[in-house]
């Protein structure tokens, strides 16, 4: 991981399920630092990283030149409770999330709807991860009539 990664968002990263082929989404993004190891760690997928600041995308896309070029990692400024997937993009295998309230408990109003969201963008097998286990803990994933 890189030098300005934490101890903390290295162990979440590592802690990860990657396989190569992966389609990953960060929720609550911040500057990219665990959305661009995410897409160093992959050869033909890529991440979705999403954060509701338009400030964080912008140092996302400064910051990741190569990661963007090489098609493994796009960045999109959402609230994951306003997510819905792009008309180019494809349901996602992966979704994690690192202090985003809506899913950690901090802002539960929000939580209910940001599960529904991840649930419509996500394969039925799909999982997602939250820090605050050891490091991360997984939470299920609602699935929704069709």
């Amino acid at each position: 991981m890189t030098r300005s990664a934490s101890a903390r968002l290295a162990a979440v990263v590592d802690a990860l399920p990657l396989e190569p082929h992966l389609r990953v989404l960060e929720v609550g993004c911040g500057p990219g630092v665990a959305a661009r190891e995410v897409a160093r760690r992959l050869r033909s997928g890529h991440v979705l990283a999403i954060d509701r600041s338009a400030a964080a995308i912008g140092q996302l896309v400064r910051g990741s030149t190569d990661e963007l070029a090489s098609g493994r990692l796009r960045a999109r400024a959402c609230a994951v409770e306003d997510f819905e997937l792009g008309a180019d993009d494809e349901p996602f295998d992966l979704v994690f999330a690192v202090r985003v309230g809506a899913l950690d408990g901090r802002h539960p109003e929000l939580g209910e709807r940001a599960l529904a969201r991840i649930a419509r963008a996500t394969k039925p097998s799909a999982r997602l991860f939250i820090d605050g286990g050891r490091p991360l803990r997984e939470l299920p994933i609602p699935r929704l009539p069709t």
